[in-house]
C-alpha cells in the first residue's frame, strides 16, 4: 500500500493508493462559502446542471442553484417536502435520480428524543409533479419502509453491469453495508425486505453520510465521516469489485481534517470539480478539486 499526504490549502490530505488503475491524486478544498435557508444541510445532487441542496429547515425542502465560479446563485425555485402542509421528508439523506428511471428519495425518522432509534424510509416521488408544484402534494407516489436496512437509507442509482440499481448504505459503527436495490422492484415495494428488492451487497467502514457515482470511472464514493458525526473521509471503491467479494475494494481514501460533519458530495459533471457540504450553519459549501 502507498500513502501519500497532500497539503492543501492548509488542511492535510492523505491518500492511500491500493489499485493501480484508479488514484485520487488530490483532493482538495479550493474555496468555501455559505448558503443559508436550508437548516442542517444533508446532501447535494447535480441535476440537469442545477446544483441541488437539501436539508431539514423548517421542513424537509430542496433548493436550486447555478454553480458560476466560485459561486453558486439561487434560482429562486424551493421544494417542500410536504404534504397537505405537513413535513414528511423531514430528514432527506438522499436522491436517486436517473433519466427513465422512478425518482427517489431517502429520510431518516428519528423515533426516539435520544436519537439512538431510527427508521429508514424511501419514497417514490415524481420529479416533474414536485418541481412544477414545489411540495409533494400529489406527487409523492410510494411509501417504502427499508427495513432490510442496519442503519439509515441514502439512495443513489449505480450502474452494474448494463444496468441501473439504487446503492444505498448505513451510517453506524457496526455491521455496515451498501446494498443495490432493483428499481423496478422497489417503485411498488411495501419494505425492501420483500423478495426481488435487494440484488446484492457488500460490507463497508462506518460513518457513510451519502453515497455518490462517478460513472466515467465506474466508481463508487462513499461520502463518510472519520468518527461519528466529525471530520471528513471520501472512500473510493471499485463497485464490481466490491460486489464480486462482498466486501468494499477500495481504491483511494481521501482524508480532510476538518472538524465538522461532512453530509454529501457530487461531482460537477464530467470534469474535476465537485462540490461538499456540511451541516454547518456557516462556511457549508465547500468547491473541491479532484485531480484524478
Amino acid at each position: 500500500m502507498k500513502n501519500t499526504m497532500v497539503a492543501a490549502f492548509g488542511l492535510c490530505v492523505f491518500s492511500s493508493l491500493i489499485a493501480s488503475n484508479f488514484f485520487v491524486d488530490k483532493l482538495e478544498i479550493s474555496h468555501t462559502i455559505s448558503i443559508d435557508s436550508l437548516g442542517a444541510c444533508q446532501g447535494v445532487s447535480f441535476i440537469d446542471d442545477k446544483v441541488l441542496l437539501y436539508g431539514d429547515r423548517d421542513v424537509g425542502m430542496i433548493r436550486e442553484y447555478v454553480a458560476k465560479g466560485d459561486s453558486l446563485l439561487y434560482s429562486g425555485k424551493e421544494y417542500r417536502l410536504t404534504v397537505d402542509g405537513q413535513d414528511v421528508i423531514n430528514h432527506p439523506t438522499g436522491i436517486a435520480y436517473q433519466p427513465g428511471q422512478p425518482f427517489f428519495m431517502g429520510n431518516s425518522i428519528r423515533l426516539n428524543p435520544e436519537g439512538t432509534l431510527w427508521k429508514a424510509v424511501i419514497y417514490r416521488v415524481d420529479w416533474a409533479g414536485l418541481k412544477k408544484q414545489g411540495t409533494l402534494d400529489g406527487n409523492l407516489l410510494k411509501t417504502i419502509e427499508d427495513d432490510a436496512c442496519i442503519q439509515g437509507t441514502r439512495p443513489e442509482y449505480v450502474k452494474y453491469q448494463g444496468k441501473w440499481y439504487v446503492a444505498t448504505a448505513d451510517y453506524g459503527d457496526k455491521r455496515n453495508e451498501v446494498r443495490l436495490y432493483d428499481p423496478e422492484k422497489l417503485k411498488n415495494a411495501e419494505k425492501t425486505s420483500e423478495p426481488g428488492v435487494l440484488y446484492k451487497k457488500f460490507s463497508c467502514g462506518p460513518w457513510v453520510q451519502n453515497l455518490h457515482w462517478i460513472p466515467e470511472k465506474g466508481v463508487l464514493v462513499l461520502i463518510q465521516n472519520q468518527i461519528e458525526g466529525r471530520k471528513w473521509r471520501f472512500t473510493f471503491l471499485d463497485l464490481e469489485k466490491s460486489l464480486a467479494k462482498g466486501e468494499a475494494h477500495v481504491l483511494s481514501i481521501q482524508d480532510i481534517e476538518k472538524s465538522d460533519e461532512l453530509e454529501g458530495f457530487t461531482m460537477l459533471g464530467k470534469g474535476q470539480r465537485g462540490i461538499a457540504v456540511t451541516s454547518s450553519r456557516r462556511s457549508n459549501v465547500h468547491f473541491v478539486n479532484v485531480k484524478f
